[in-house]
């Protein structure tokens, strides 16, 4: 994909942080889309179908977390990769970003070109998965292909990260996965998260998908549980 076909949402209400940022992702050749608040970004949203929304948190009209949980409930945004861009450091804030469905977290003020190299890095992650396309596990099927879990015959909607998690635990039952494997084929090994990334998407898959399917081996990383 060209980067010239590349859309990318910002969402801030400093106008400084749109002009800089937007400024420097044109540069690099995206289609830059902007917004001043969480609800006027998920109109955008809705109708461009942005590849990569960069969404802070603290806004007035509709605040990022809020937009976010919006955005991953429409369809046709399921591929969309969303990281939240704010000053708020607290591990609450980051924590509730990811519970409403972020795969990143960048935390302001960052240098333009540290955030360019941190979007390129994003991006990479539109390139084929290292897993299987369909996994089937006792009750569970894992639909890479169209996006899609079962769980005892019911359908479940997963965040992008949570999927991808999920899908690469699973396409190797007993398997222990190291947290640097994790990081490396989930979120890339470019991007910079937070050590407790990891550990917050098991604890969403555990209440989805069922505490005793996952194992956590103790300073080294996680199992799929057959």
């Amino acid at each position: 994909m060209n980067k010239k076909d590349i859309k990318i949402l910002l969402v801030d209400d400093e106008p400084d942080i749109l002009e800089i940022v937007g400024y420097n992702l044109s540069n690099e050749g995206y289609q830059v889309l902007t917004a001043e608040n969480g609800l006027e970004a998920v109109k955008i949203a809705k109708k461009e179908l942005p590849h990569l929304i960069i969404l802070d948190v603290m806004m007035p009209e509709m605040d990022g977390i809020e937009a976010c949980e919006i955005i991953r409930k429409n369809p046709d945004l399921k591929d969309t990769i969303i990281t939240f861009l704010t000053a708020r450091g607290e591990d609450y804030s980051q924590v509730a970003g990811f519970d409403a469905g972020a795969d990143d977290y960048i935390t302001k003020p960052i240098k333009p070109k540290v955030l360019v190299s941190k979007v390129k890095a994003l991006l990479r992650r539109f390139k084929e998965q290292d897993v299987v396309d369909s996994v089937k596990i006792g009750n569970l099927v894992i639909n890479r292909d169209e996006y899609k879990i079962i769980l005892k015959g019911i359908e479940i909607v997963l965040p992008r990260k949570e999927f991808e998690l999920l899908s690469l635990l699973a396409s190797k039952p007993g398997k222990v996965f190291k947290r640097d494997e994790i990081l490396d084929k989930v979120w890339g090994n470019e991007v910079v998260v937070g050590g407790r990334t990891i550990d917050v998407h098991i604890r969403k898959l555990r209440e989805k998908i069922g505490d005793n399917s996952f194992k956590t081996i103790k300073g080294v990383g996680y199992k799929f549980v057959d």
